[in-house]
């Protein structure tokens, strides 16, 4: 047996540590153990076992969780390369790639020290003297906690352990007073943390008798609980309009019954969207047989599927996963949002039954481990789920599919920053499986690397059944201003087009991307605006809820009656977020039967699906929503679309913010005429020129990937270079000034061949959840040479102390600003230096600062290895 282990522990440290088998069951590659790591007990990965003695002491694991790996050598390998790629600590990658945290459960426990006990006695003795000594209340709850833990020793000598809650009930005393009596030395305490049993369960109420004498309320629960057979879920009787002790009370006097079930789990509640037994048209046709031939060579391949909205891409996915399931092998469909995962998950139980499994984050933690355990027995063959999906432990992996591969849904914000199309990517070869991206709008990239051949291009250029694709009307909103003399958010042209589909008895979709109901306070006095106070950021009106709320930090603050700077009353409440929209539209149409579909009213899958499923049977006549109601949905009764302030994303200084709005636009447009009836979409925007709407209006993909491509390759961004974006951050705004500043010198001192750095400049947003921000950029043709300088920037970092949790590597960034653009504040006050010499935009003028004031922090940058 070997006598040492590396584990990758879930910590943001870049190492694995070696601990001692000991007399512990053997663990094994790929399993889970529980091992000490400081003042806590933490789940590990075992990556290795070896005889090679470490040079320092090393600590025995605890327990063996695994007999056998939960993860395999192809998704060990798969982990190695998101941290190689991505930059990102090994442990926290595999806590990303197991949804097993369920299963283990954190708890902290305490026994009484010996100075602890030296302090009671000169308290008093144990016992009935302790307890009536009178002292201030903190000392007096110090007594009662070492009184209570010394009452527990039962056998002398043998500390009794007292876990946090117990004690803390037992006791009434908070976690600060126990946290002061550790630092005393009198307490001890442990982390306890240990494996649990992670199955679901649901609690159910049985009637066992109706006799005897009842209130109203519980006659009305007893009746409810008779009418469906005697057993209800409890949580169902909290639906009814009767007090939540009435459960309780009849349960006391026995007539009620609470017993605990394994609970069932329901793939999808949505209705299955079309019968899957129709006709292909030849291109469809053409589609499946590449794909199906690709699978059968049983070898890599990649294929991007672009077809237009409406072109039946969903039914080439279902009929190849179909082949592959025939075949006695696996298939994992990832899809960019958990609103899409309902309708989806429901296509595929209809065609495969219990063979489908579902995994995204609206799940609970017990809910994923079921799934995930279910994929990992073989009792599911199909996997659909959002991002995390793709590390499904599926067996014999055939076919992995990413349906609307252009979505920023899949780059996930937070370790590990990795980007699940290109794990698919990457995981599809080293299994010698087909990865398939579809599309109407591809990412630059993808499109990019088909046309050079890297992935197989398979266009679906009509929709089904000859449906036309809808016609696209633009209204100038410059041009209704000056018409009608004042701001409208819902112009003439739409309002008659909404009217006249309601009055037809068709359905209408109305987008505004930006929720709320206002997104800005101004005092008109002042001119200062509401900010959050955790974040450099605008805080939103919410009016159902009456509050402000920050959209970033989740702040929130009552709606303000006088400016709280100079006291004025004249609060100004500025712009329409969808919940204004939806009040609007509730005003124009009073007969209409309208609904909203954004964060605020979806608070889990399952209100996203009622919505949906109105939508589908016609209970709904008009949708407005946010970028949520935008891509995948395939309602047919939906006959007109309104897009309204279209072009919002265009002010925004990001090299992407052309392709997004395009996207965007597209995406929406195709949730018209899907159904018999022929669709209309309505652009509202103050930029009808823009070649974004231009193409979007005319649906031309190909018409706006030549001209973008174009200016990204004049500005040196992706596809044709690499690029990184570097955040430093702290709670003290000295520290990100001096941090960014020391990693500024070494970029300026260093040679970096072939890799440009622009930075430090303040992030886009300068302050977030109460961190202060600056970042850089990075970019370069080359990526080895890019990652290569990120490793020697992190390795300098640490050399100079820099926790690594404030140092953020974001590899193949995709909400990057264009970092010069917000220099010129700093640069007048003289906070910071900025290197910065770039084309940003076709609308950007070029920008050369090469030094900049920033002397306190010694910052004195120049433009650093320009390619």
């Amino acid at each position: 047996m070997p006598e040492y282990c590396d584990v990758a522990l879930p910590v943001p440290l870049d190492m694995v540590f070696t601990y001692r088998v000991g007399t512990a069951a053997t663990p094994v590659v790929g399993g889970r153990v529980l091992v000490p790591f400081r003042q806590q007990r933490l789940t590990a990965i075992v990556v290795d076992l070896h005889d090679r003695e470490p040079s320092v002491k090393t600590k025995p694991i605890l327990k063996v969780l695994d007999a056998d790996p939960v993860l395999d050598e192809q998704l060990l390998r798969l982990g190695r390369w998101i941290t190689d790629y991505y930059l990102a600590p090994l442990g926290e990658v595999f806590r990303t790639m197991l949804p097993l945290s369920a299963e283990f459960k954190r708890a902290v426990a305490y026994h009484i020290a010996e100075e602890g006990k030296m302090a009671l006695h000169l308290a008093g003795t144990k016992g009935s003297s302790a307890r009536s000594r009178r002292n201030p209340d903190e000392q007096d709850a110090e007594v009662r906690v070492l009184d209570f833990l010394a009452a527990q020793e039962l056998i002398p000598g043998e500390a009794v352990q007292v876990r946090e809650q117990s004690l803390g009930s037992a006791t009434h005393v908070s976690e600060m007073i126990l946290s002061g009596m550790v630092r005393k030395k009198w307490l001890i305490r442990e982390d306890v943390s240990d494996v649990r049993d992670a199955s679901r369960t649901v609690k159910i109420a049985a009637l066992t008798s109706a006799e005897g004498r009842l209130n109203d309320n519980q006659r009305k629960l007893i009746e409810t609980m008779a009418a469906a057979g005697g057993r209800v879920p409890v949580e169902a009787l909290r639906g009814l309009d009767i007090p939540r002790s009435t459960v309780g009370t009849l349960v006391k006097r026995g007539l009620v019954e609470i017993i605990e079930e394994p609970a069932a789990f329901v793939v999808s509640r949505s209705r299955p969207r079309a019968s899957f037994e129709f006709d292909f048209n030849s291109a469809q046709e053409n589609a499946l047989a590449r794909l199906r031939d690709a699978v059968d060579a049983r070898k890599f391949s990649g294929m991007l599927l672009h077809g237009v909205t409406g072109s039946g891409k969903t039914a080439v996915y279902l009929a190849g996963m179909r082949s592959v399931l025939e075949a006695g092998r696996s298939a994992i469909l990832l899809v960019p949002e958990i609103g899409l995962t309902p309708a989806v998950a429901a296509d595929l139980h209809q065609i495969f039954g219990d063979e489908v499994a579902i995994l995204h984050s609206a799940l609970s933690d017990k809910e994923r481990a079921q799934q995930w355990h279910r994929i990992k027995r073989g009792d599911a063959r199909i996997v659909v789920g959002t991002r995390s999906a793709v590390f499904a432990p599926v067996a014999d992996l055939a076919l992995i599919i990413v349906d609307e591969e252009h979505d920023s849904s899949y780059k996930q914000e937070e370790t590990p920053r990795y980007h699940a199309r290109d794990v698919a990517v990457m995981r599809a070869k080293m299994a010698n499986a087909v990865v398939v991206l579809g599309s109407a709008t591809p990412s630059l990239e993808s499109y990019f690397n088909a046309k050079k051949n890297k992935y197989v291009l398979v266009e679906l250029p009509d929709r089904v059944e000859q449906r036309p694709l809808p016609e696209v009307e633009i209204i100038d909103m410059r041009q209704e201003f000056q018409e009608t003399g004042h701001e409208q958010v819902i112009s003439r042209r739409l309002a008659a087009e909404i009217q006249e589909r309601i009055d037809r008895k068709e359905q209408v979709m109305v987008l505004l991307n930006r929720r709320g109901y206002s997104p800005v306070v101004l005092c008109r006095a002042c001119g200062k605006t509401l900010q959050c106070r955790n974040c450099a950021i605008s805080m939103t009106h919410h009016k159902r809820e009456h509050k402000m709320v920050c959209h970033y930090c989740g702040f929130t603050a009552p709606v303000p009656k006088v400016c709280g700077d100079c006291g004025s009353e004249y609060v100004y409440f500025l712009g329409t977020g969808s919940e204004k929209l939806e009040e609007l539209l509730h005003g124009m149409f009073p007969q209409a039967r309208i609904a909203r579909l954004d964060r605020d009213t979806v608070r889990g899958h399952e209100d996203f699906e009622r919505t949906l499923n109105a939508l589908s049977e016609g209970e709904l006549d008009l949708l407005v929503g946010t970028q949520m109601i935008a891509k995948g949905h395939d309602i047919h009764g939906v006959t007109l679309v309104g897009v309204v302030g279209a072009d919002s994303a265009l002010g925004l200084p990001d090299f992407r913010a052309a392709e997004r709005t395009f996207q965007l636009l597209t995406q929406v447009a195709g949730r018209a005429g899907r159904g018999q009836s022929p669709g209309k979409v309505v652009l509202q925007t103050y930029f009808q020129d823009h070649y974004a709407v231009q193409y979007a209006a005319r649906h031309d993909f190909t018409g706006f990937y030549e001209k973008e491509l174009r200016f990204r390759s004049w500005m040196h961004y992706p596809p044709y270079s690499a690029l990184a974006n570097v955040l430093i951050r702290s709670d003290k705004l000295d520290e990100a000034l001096q941090w960014s500043g020391t990693l500024g010198r070494w970029f300026e001192q260093s040679r970096h061949e072939g890799v440009r750095v622009l930075g430090p400049a303040p992030a886009p947003i300068s302050r977030l959840k109460s961190d202060y921000r600056y970042h850089f950029v990075l970019k370069s043709p080359s990526r080895e040479k890019l990652n290569s300088t990120l490793r020697t920037m992190l390795a300098h970092a640490t050399a100079q102390k820099i926790p690594r949790t404030q140092v953020i590597v974001d590899v193949d960034a995709l909400w990057q600003m264009k970092t010069s653009a917000f220099s010129y504040k700093q640069l007048a006050i003289g906070q910071i230096g900025v290197c910065a010499r770039d084309y940003f935009s076709p609308t950007f003028p070029r920008i050369t600062t090469t030094e900049a004031a920033g002397k306190s922090y010694g910052l004195s940058f120049a433009a650093v290895s320009l390619l």
